[in-house]
């Protein structure tokens, strides 16, 4: 929750450094939390559907279908098979029997509040020094809205309006400003003049 008339923000995490992050965090024996990051990375979805995801959603097959809590629309998404061998270790490490489980559930039994996630990932930005200002739940969205547009090199314009309509937003440049791409741009633009 953010302060009355404040301006919070959210910044995306390197690929690189993500991976680097969910691998770090499952030899620490952090298998919630690795799992967490690779999820929000790799299916760029709110934290709102992240936390209803179930183990057999994520390893019965090789995509599954939600509706998006703030939205209401279906949504289908397809599992990286490599990721999906992450979410297989995972499920082995934590001991789980119930398949139906939701996969982010703390030591009381309950599912973890995004307040409470917040909190983890300052304290793994901290541990493992990542180099990003503002990282909450948000950033795992941006970060595959980064990977994506990066990925696409030239084709990147086709990019923003896929992501676009993934991400449910009105228009392209609704997509490319919450990614950062247009302040991005704009302060691109100084170091045009010359001194």
């Amino acid at each position: 929750m953010s302060v009355k008339n404040s301006y919070t923000t959210s910044d995306y995490l390197e690929w690189d450094s993500m991976l680097s992050t969910v691998r770090k965090l499952y030899r620490d024996k952090e298998y919630r939390m690795s799992l967490l990051i690779g999820c929000g990375s790799f299916f760029g979805l709110r934290i709102s559907d992240i936390l209803s995801l179930t183990w057999n959603m994520l390893l019965d097959r090789d995509t599954f279908t939600l509706i998006e809590k703030k939205t209401g629309k279906r949504r289908e998404i397809r599992i990286n098979p490599n990721f999906q061998k992450h979410i297989a270790d995972c499920c082995m490490a934590l001991g789980v029997t119930d398949r139906s489980e939701k996969c982010f559930i703390s030591r009381k039994h309950t599912v973890y509040t995004t307040q409470r996630i917040n909190k983890k990932l300052k304290e793994i930005r901290a541990k493992y020094g990542l180099k990003i200002e503002h990282f909450s739940t948000h950033s795992l969205r941006k970060t595959f809205g980064r990977k994506i547009v990066e990925a696409a090199g030239k084709d990147a314009e086709f990019a923003l309006i896929k992501l676009s309509e993934l991400f449910n937003h009105s228009d392209v440049r609704t997509t490319r400003r919450y990614l950062g791409l247009r302040q991005k741009e704009l302060l691109e633009t100084y170091s045009m003049l010359t001194f």
